[in-house]
């Protein structure tokens, strides 16, 4: 066993630098858990509070839809950039998936007219042979009144078109023909002014993050149809379309980002 060196000589403790570094110490703590606790509550501030819309995907001028409107000329969305856009899909055939939505979008073209930087597209899904298409699109637009030049209706060769609804608008549902009948999201679609899908971010009262939300009119209207309450003085269809303004209110008030 080794001994100890006999010429050194135990350390002797100054208590004065002793409550010192304890000191130091403990300002070190408190310090670094106040930080800590102004992080968490500006975390739980972005999710409680009025957060940008969510960003879910963006449209490339690549991938982008080329349409027939209703005008006979051909036209991009992407034409449109620098502008908040809001698209939905319907059927002639079976028109009645699209009703809330068509009526949100009528109110839209209404409320929001004097905007130049806002704009509505309708797509028609229906398979039209290409030297009908243009008569369709016309008389249709006539009838529903979707004016230009703030609402386009346009359509496509289905199998383009569709893919396109599927795959970049990200619905929910390929549009089909199922059993004679069509199946399509009728979903309102929000696209900001750079060509990003939005959608709204509904903060949680109970706390976690938010919600996502979609303008889905049709299952607003089936919730108020069973009689499910929002808890304001507004029912499911009003709730959504006071939120879908709200969006769209927000994305109006963000820059365009020349490309």
């Amino acid at each position: 066993m080794r001994l100890p060196d006999p010429s050194l000589e135990p350390a002797i403790r100054d208590p004065k630098k002793l409550r010192n570094t304890a000191f130091v110490l403990i300002a070190v703590m408190l310090l670094g858990g106040w930080l800590v606790l102004k992080a968490y509550e500006k975390l739980t501030k972005g999710q409680s509070g009025d957060e940008r819309p969510a960003i879910i995907y963006r449209i490339t001028k690549e991938r982008d839809l080329r349409m027939l409107r209703q005008d006979g000329k051909t036209v991009d969305i992407a034409d449109l950039r620098a502008k908040v856009i809001a698209i939905n899909v319907f059927s002639m055939k079976d028109p009645e998936i699209a009703e809330h939505s068509l009526e949100v979008m009528k109110r839209l073209a209404a409320s929001r007219s004097g905007q130049a930087d806002f704009q509505l597209i309708s797509l028609l899904i229906d398979p039209v042979p290409a030297e009908k298409l243009l008569g369709i699109l016309s008389e249709t637009a006539t009838a529903r009144g979707m004016q230009l030049p703030q609402w386009w209706l346009g359509s496509n060769e289905p199998k383009t078109l569709h893919k396109f609804i599927k795959n970049e608008l990200k619905t929910t549902t390929y549009p089909n023909d199922k059993s004679g009948k069509w199946d399509y999201d009728a979903t309102v679609i929000l696209i900001d002014k750079n060509g990003h899908i939005r959608r709204a971010v509904v903060p949680q009262k109970v706390g976690g993050p938010p919600f996502i939300a979609t303008f889905d009119f049709a299952q607003a209207a089936a919730w108020d149809a069973k009689g499910t309450k929002t808890g304001t003085s507004r029912n499911n269809v009003e709730e959504l379309e006071t939120l879908l303004n709200h969006t769209i209110n927000k994305l109006l008030a963000e820059p365009f980002k020349k490309e």
